[in-house]
């Protein structure tokens, strides 16, 4: 029995490296999968490998900056699927993401955004229908740690993919009530023969980049499946120890000292924002734990 049986899923991305392995990788757990993507070359290449072995596939060419074109896509997968649970946003343009602060216009970050937190929006618009009638929806959204970093020269990319972040956690709080679930991943992985090329290991504790198949599309099928039914809003860093975070202490968080800090510091109009934070329950007990940690 699969992990994802009974499921249909929509891959944006799907021609080739990590959103062609979790597209073949969902088709293997059961997942009937609609395949999309730019090029007609490599969609046609992916849905004959899953029809291969077996499974169904759905190929559609889409360019993700145009909302017609992202909306007639999701017609058609329903059309053929009568609806989905899964939508993975992996698309984005790999010619435009390098620039300096200084030398970076206006429209090469607007296509960024076109391509990126811009796109991811209106395929999230246009599938919420469907994955609230699933009740049981998923969104994974790629980000990157390049954002979190500041990975120079990748402004516009970086400045973009913090973008999806947002908008993740936004739609998180505002659809958990529609029992849909919206992650971002930060992958780092080898989509470019770096393997076969002699390239330096990355700067990360296993010293190796992730394989898209073995190390990536597993996380994202970890957050698909019902598995990761409960978690929502998180950026998730199949990254081999490139970030390892140390987090904040509650009590440098919360507390100066043995006083408590108010939430409305931190976010004016949420009061009590932080009360029900694990070791913050309130009162002398709340105290004593962050005093403890």
């Amino acid at each position: 029995m699969g992990r994802l049986d009974g499921k249909v899923a929509i891959v944006m991305g799907a021609g080739r490296g990590i959103g062609r392995a979790v597209a073949k990788l969902f088709a293997a757990e059961g997942a009937k999968v609609a395949v999309v993507s730019f090029t007609a070359t490599n969609v046609e290449k992916v849905v004959a490998d899953i029809v291969a072995d077996g499974r169904s596939a759905l190929g559609l060419v889409c360019d993700v900056s145009d909302h017609e074109q992202i909306h007639r896509a999701v017609e058609k997968v329903v059309a053929a699927y009568g609806g989905f649970d899964i939508l993975v946003n992996n698309a984005f343009d790999p010619s435009v993401v390098q620039s300096s602060t200084n030398d970076l216009s206006v429209e090469q970050l607007q296509r960024n955004f076109d391509m990126g937190p811009i796109a991811y929006l209106r395929t999230m618009q246009a599938c919420y229908p469907y994955l609230k009638t699933s009740g049981e929806g998923r969104v994974i959204n790629f980000a990157s740690l390049a954002g979190i970093t500041g990975l120079l020269p990748y402004g516009p990319y970086n400045m973009a993919k913090e973008a999806v972040r947002a908008l993740t956690r936004t739609a998180a709080r505002e659809w958990g009530g529609d029992n849909i679930t919206v992650n971002n991943v930060l992958p780092v992985a080898d989509t470019w023969g770096a393997a076969t090329s002699n390239a330096p290991p990355p700067n990360n504790a296993l010293a190796r980049f992730g394989s898209p198949e073995e190390d990536i599309a597993p996380v994202i099928l970890f957050l698909a499946s019902k598995d990761g039914q409960y978690i929502t809003g998180y950026s998730l860093t199949p990254d081999g120890g490139s970030i390892i975070d140390s987090a904040l202490s509650l009590r440098t968080l919360l507390f100066r000292g043995a006083t408590p800090v108010s939430s409305t510091e931190i976010l004016p109009g949420q009061p009590d924002a932080f009360r029900y934070l694990p070791g913050t329950l309130g009162g002398e007990a709340g105290l004593r734990n962050a005093r403890s940690a």
